[in-house]
Order: structure tokens, then sequence, then C-alpha cells
């Protein structure tokens, strides 16, 4: 909508002028926007986040405007991972493993891999808009307010809002991302200036995955949006990808601080889930009891024997394919019999911390990380990511084998 048509007043105790007047001209952006809320200023600035032209509008408009506070469009650990330059020195990997985090940080790489090789196209470090944000409030004393929702929770309420058969479609498509050679044009960044890259990534599976594009981009328009109203000050510039301005102005026109708890919540897995989760590895230990009843010990050992078998040679042959280390590769054999009768843990997490263990990643492996993603070779030599397929694959193997083992065992009950 252009911004001369879009003029609203609509709460009484706020309003906003979007008016060709009010984009401030100096700056000569329409990505530069002034809303008035209550007796306070805040200025919204576009950006993408693979741009020049933003970093240098956003420099400009804070030492233009020297505000109160300077919002952005990060979280804490975001912040951090594109301030701190030796992050992966204190990143603890088995940890994250304990603590069932591996496939976030898979997830999260993935993204910083598909911003990176667009923004290396450019010659502009991803992010460079938002740390331009936090360095120059830097130099002016001005504070910061990260205003953006923890990206752990973000992709963690993602991953559980997505249904199971659609998991596979999310995954196949942020791994399909990695390998795209389409260089990025003049046009294309005008794509992705009117939107943000989890956004642009994730574009076409609007339809397929709706509940995608309510968290990543909706929730988040809310949570932005009542950041930046709790910031503290009369004058406020608040620095957004460009896919977030249009919700953002919806969202100061409303009091949403209601929702703020439960959006800022990872939705508990649900009862139904937790008793299939038990029922099925009771049923499988059930029914090799009741042949042993029915049919004796040998034909309840030999139906033990092809479980272990349907669980352990799968997920022992994906720890191969991964070139895991040989303990890996046992590890995998003897673990996915026992895991697959328990939901507290997979065999993945316990394979990937075996990996861990005995080829530790370098320093340089994890600053390597993102460019190693794209190709397929990368993935196979960068010890990093040889954790990661040794989370997916004997992970995949084990489930196959628990289909193949558990629908073999329930056949021999009659």
């Amino acid at each position: 909508m252009p911004l001369a048509s879009s003029l609203l007043f609509h709460e009484p105790y706020f309003f906003i002028i979007l008016t060709g007047l009010t984009t401030l001209a100096s700056y000569d952006s329409s990505d530069v926007h002034i809303i008035q809320h209550q007796d306070r200023q805040i200025i919204l600035v576009g950006t993408a986040h693979i741009s020049q032209k933003s970093v240098d509008l956003v420099q400009q408009v804070i030492e233009e405007e020297r505000p109160d506070c300077v919002c952005v469009e990060l979280d804490r650990k975001r912040y951090e991972s594109l301030s701190q330059k030796q992050r992966w020195q204190s990143l603890d990997l088995k940890e994250i493993i304990k603590k069932k985090q591996l496939a976030t940080l898979m997830i999260n790489l993935t993204l910083a891999s598909y911003q990176k090789k667009l923004g290396d196209q450019l010659g502009v470090a991803p992010g460079s808009d938002l740390l331009e944000a936090t360095r120059s409030a830097d130099k002016f004393d001005i504070p910061i307010a990260l205003c953006d929702r923890d990206v752990r929770v973000t992709l963690r309420r993602a991953w559980k809002k997505t249904s199971f058969y659609k998991k596979g479609y999310l995954l196949t498509s942020l791994l399909a991302s990695l390998f795209d050679s389409t260089e990025l044009s003049e046009e294309k960044l005008s794509e992705l200036k009117k939107s943000d890259v989890l956004s642009e990534l994730l574009a076409e599976m609007g339809e397929a995955l709706p509940e995608i594009k309510q968290v990543l981009i909706d929730e988040r328009d809310t949570f932005l949006a009542e950041k930046i109203k709790a910031a503290s000050g009369d004058k406020l510039v608040a620095v957004v990808g460009a896919g977030h301005v249009a919700g953002i102005k919806r969202a100061l026109m409303e009091d949403r601080s209601a929702q703020m708890e439960e959006i800022n919540t990872i939705p508990p897995v649900s009862p139904a889930w937790k008793m299939a989760g038990w029922l099925i590895p009771l049923l499988i230990l059930g029914s090799i009891g009741y042949i042993g009843f029915d049919k004796g010990s040998q034909a309840a050992g030999a139906n033990a024997l092809y479980w272990v078998l349907a669980n352990g040679i799968p997920s022992s042959l994906g720890a191969f394919i991964a070139l895991a280390h040989p303990a890996t590769i046992i590890t995998a054999f003897i673990a996915a019999p026992i895991t697959s009768l328990t939901p507290v843990i997979g065999a993945g997490y316990v394979c990937a911390f075996i990996q861990a263990m005995m080829r530790p990643p370098l320093v340089r492996e994890f600053e390597n990380a993102m460019a190693d993603m794209t190709t397929v070779r990368g993935w196979w030599s960068n010890n990093l990511l040889k954790v990661f397929l040794a989370f997916l694959l004997p992970g995949i193997g084990s489930m196959v084998g628990s289909m193949i083992g558990g629908y073999e065992i329930i056949s021999n009950l009659v």
C-alpha cells in the first residue's frame, strides 16, 4: 500500500501517521517511517539484512536522529553470535547434545548459511544492518534494546506446530536451500527487502506450511512491536527486517501484551503423544512376552533378536554412511534397539554424543561450518557437520528399523 494512502486513526490512546509527509525526507528512503505513539516518536527502519544500502541507512538515521534508545531485531543469542568473533571457543557441543538442542543448532546454522551465501554475493556479511545499529548506538552512548524473541523459542515453536508428516518436507526444503546455486540479482535483492531471510527461505512453503508463517512472521511481529513499546525514551529508532514492517505497524496499533506469555512459551508435548511414546514400546515388549507365553521361549528369543537386528543394522549403516568413528558405528548398533523402546532419548543423540567425544570439532570447523554446509563434500569433511550426520542418519535408520521390526513382531502374534 502506498504511504500516502495509509492514514490511520484507530485507538484513542494511540495514533499512527504514515503519509508521504512523515517519511523522513533527508533519508530519501521509503524504508524509514515515523510512528507517533502517545507522546513518543518511533522511527521504524525497514532493512534487508544483506544490503550495504541498509547498513548506510541505519547509520545515517541513528547519527542524525540521536534517539533515546535503539531497538533492533535481535535476541541475546543472535546478538552475541554477530558481535563476538570468538564465540565458537566457548561453545560446549557435548552440553548442547545433552540438552537435546543439537537439532536447533543445526537449523540455526542452516538458516545462517543460506543468508551468508546470499551476502557473499554482495560482499556484505549477514546481519550487518543490525550490527551497525548496535555499533552506532554505542558510538553515541545510546541504550540498546534487543527486541526479538529468543531464536531457540522461535524454532522450537515452529517445530512443535508442524505436523509430523510435514516435518520431513520442512527439513528437506531447508537442506535443499543450501545447494541452491541461483545468483542474486538486483531484482532478487529487491524481493529480499520485502521479507527477512526466514520468510524468504520459506516463502514457497506458505500455503503448505501456514503454521510456519504464523510462528516465524506473525508472532514475531507481535513480539517485536510489544518490545519496542516497552523500550524507554521519547524518541526510538527501531531497526527491523523490511518484511516485518507492515506487521509491526499493525501490532503497534493494538495492545497485544496479553499474548506475550503464550507466544514466548514452547508448547508442551501433548498427552496423546506422550502416551503413544510409551504405548508403542510397551506394545512391542508385550508382544514378545505374549509370543513367549503362547509359542515358547525360542520363538520369543527369535523375535527379540529380529528386533535387535532390525534396529541395529539400519542405524549402524547410517553411522557408516556418515563416515562416523568406528565407536559411533558400534554404538548405533547397540543403542538403536534400546532407545527405540523409550521416548526419553533417540539413537541419534547417543551417536552424536559419542561422535563429538571421539572426534571433537576444531574451532576453525565451527567457523567454516556455514560455508561447508553448501557442498556435499563439506558435510563429510567438517567434524561438526559429521556430528550432525551422526545424529541424523542413525536416527533415521533406527526409525525405519523400528517400523520393520514392530510390524514383524506384531504380525507374529497371529
